[in-house]
């Protein structure tokens, strides 16, 4: 498979059909349930609807989304790190996780600083936000590692959650 970037220790490539498994497991790790949200998706079929109308939907309208991490030695996958557009914010936002074995490793830094690179150099985005709850202090010490700023608090899609938003001006030239 083709990837998109290519770290010290990582590759970063697009999602496809044949990462059902690992979608099952990292959309059913603690971290996500906990910080990210019960997307119900249980088994390969959920895994394979979630995969269509996500990721590959998004590259489809937009040119980018969440993609694969993995890494670079064995091929293991260990996360996703990308560019999502949401309707519900004003420019696109950068999202990631990674299976809890992998994390304290250094590895979603090395990606999220690859995905915001490219981000600029590549789509031309010229701001970049992020969203995580107020409690998820992994995250927010993430955000403020690759740059980002705080700039408020705003209510989920849903409106059930608060949520702090942060933001970075990227450089396009």
């Amino acid at each position: 498979m083709e990837h998109i970037l290519k770290t010290e220790r990582l590759i970063i490539r697009k999602l496809n059909l044949d990462d059902t498994l690992f979608i099952v497991k990292l959309l059913n790790s603690p971290g996500w349930l906990r910080y990210i949200g019960d997307r119900g998706v249980r088994n390969l079929e959920d895994a394979k609807n979630y995969l269509q109308n996500g990721p590959l939907l998004s590259y489809e309208k937009y040119g980018f989304g969440l993609y694969l991490v993995e890494l670079l030695e064995s091929g293991n996958p260990i996360g996703m790190c990308g560019i999502l557009k949401r309707d519900s914010l004003e420019y696109p936002d950068m999202g990631f996780a990674f299976l809890p074995e992998y994390m304290g490793k250094g590895y979603a830094y090395e990606a999220a600083d690859a995905v915001i690179q490219y981000a600029g150099e590549q789509l031309r985005i010229k701001t970049l936000l992020a969203i995580t709850l107020p409690e998820n202090a992994t995250s927010i010490k993430l955000l403020e590692k690759v740059g980002m700023k705080f700039e408020s608090v705003v209510k989920s899609p849903d409106g059930k959650e608060n949520l702090n938003l942060y933001k970075l001006e990227l450089k396009t030239d």
